[in-house]
């Protein structure tokens, strides 16, 4: 049985990229099963499987809210702010971490190119770390 089979509108949940939300939709003759709006604005679609239509993520990052454990999950602060040139050189390498807009670190080959693009032309090189060498 898929996660969001039983799907409702206005149900809250907590998305690992975006962090928490609610239902605004579900849909029956489509792909995606439901349509969430994230505090901070963002509008994703997702599968009964919780997977997103956002990104290169292959695995459930939606959850109901009820459900979600964020004790394992690494929202530490950045120690050291990265340089643009150390930020490319990292991302050529595979070996280029990104703190999502929920505040979790995850490898930048999973986001959409443009997010890591848009987020080097703000300036926002505290949000680019090293891979940890405890990660896979």
């Amino acid at each position: 049985m898929a996660y969001f089979k039983k799907a409702k509108e206005g149900k809250k949940v907590y998305g690992l990229v975006f962090g928490p939300g609610k239902i605004t939709q579900v849909f029956d003759d489509s792909h995606y099963k439901i349509m969430v709006q994230f505090k901070n604005g963002y509008e994703v679609p997702y599968t009964e499987d919780g997977v997103p239509g956002w990104g290169n993520f292959k695995k459930q990052t939606l959850y109901y809210k009820k459900d979600i454990d964020l004790t394992d999950v690494d929202f530490a602060p950045v120690t050291k702010v990265l340089s643009p040139k150390k930020i490319i050189k990292l991302r050529e390498k595979k070996k280029l971490e990104v703190r999502l807009p929920s505040g979790i670190w995850t490898n930048c080959t999973k986001c959409v190119a443009g997010y890591v693009e848009d987020m080097l032309e703000a300036e926002n090189y505290h949000l680019f770390r090293k891979a940890q060498k405890n990660d896979k």
